[in-house]
């Protein structure tokens, strides 16, 4: 059993914020040389789409809550034929 609810939202801002790091990183290390100016597009489109996957995210949960549960006693039509 899971200790929460997995968060694709928090998942992708925390991926993208982690690339950012490790980036500049590599920049301050000198291992290549990266601009100034690729931290602004990075996170905010890494967190736009982070927003976009969190609100797909509870919109599905929403509306599979809402669904109510099927039966199983049913077994359907007979398929052993």
């Amino acid at each position: 059993m899971l200790r929460h609810e997995l968060q694709p939202g928090k998942l992708i801002a925390g991926a993208v914020l982690l690339l950012t790091g490790v980036l500049y990183a590599g920049d301050a290390d000198g291992a290549w040389e990266t601009p100034w100016f690729v931290a602004i597009p990075l996170v905010t489109g890494g967190l736009c789409l982070a927003g976009a996957v969190a609100l797909v995210t509870s919109r599905v949960r929403r509306r599979r809550r809402s669904i109510p549960a099927t039966t199983t006693d049913d077994p359907g039509p007979d398929m052993t034929t």
